[in-house]
């Protein structure tokens, strides 16, 4: 389960005092805890990975920010928080692996945007960012 691992690295950035681990950690594990809650059950893997996902894409959109504000203090610490964040996902596929999977998986020209995106959100859940996946998806078809 991703929660304990989470749960773990929070109780050795306490020990350590690493102050943007221990806050990074603790929005991460307040986040599946939240969705835990509202769910009723305990997650399962996609789920996790999911909320990990939303995360990563959170952090990206403040480090674009911070790029464009000049803000050379905040890029450091958000490009360490997407270091921390990435730890728990699975291997990212480059887009030749991900076209592979897609092909593999039924994804040909001609297919509409809509019905690719429904076989490859799933397929790849956590492998690659949906950016990527769009991407590749448009080249595909």
């Amino acid at each position: 389960m991703l929660k304990a691992e989470v749960f773990e690295q929070l109780k050795t950035a306490m020990k350590e005092k690493n102050v943007l681990a221990k806050g990074v950690l603790t929005l991460v594990k307040s986040a599946l805890d939240l969705a835990e809650k509202e769910k009723g059950d305990t997650l399962t893997p996609d789920e996790e990975i999911a909320i990990i996902n939303r995360e990563v894409k959170q952090t990206n959109q403040a480090l674009e920010g911070a790029q464009n504000a000049g803000r050379a203090d905040l890029i450091e610490k958000e490009e360490a928080k997407l270091v921390l964040l990435k730890s728990f996902l699975p291997k990212q596929l480059n887009e030749e692996e991900i076209a592979n999977k897609l092909l593999a998986a039924g994804v040909t020209k001609g297919m509409n945007m809509g019905e690719a995106m429904k076989i490859a959100k799933p397929l790849l859940n956590g492998q690659a960012e949906g950016a990527m996946i769009s991407k590749v998806v448009k080249s595909l078809i």
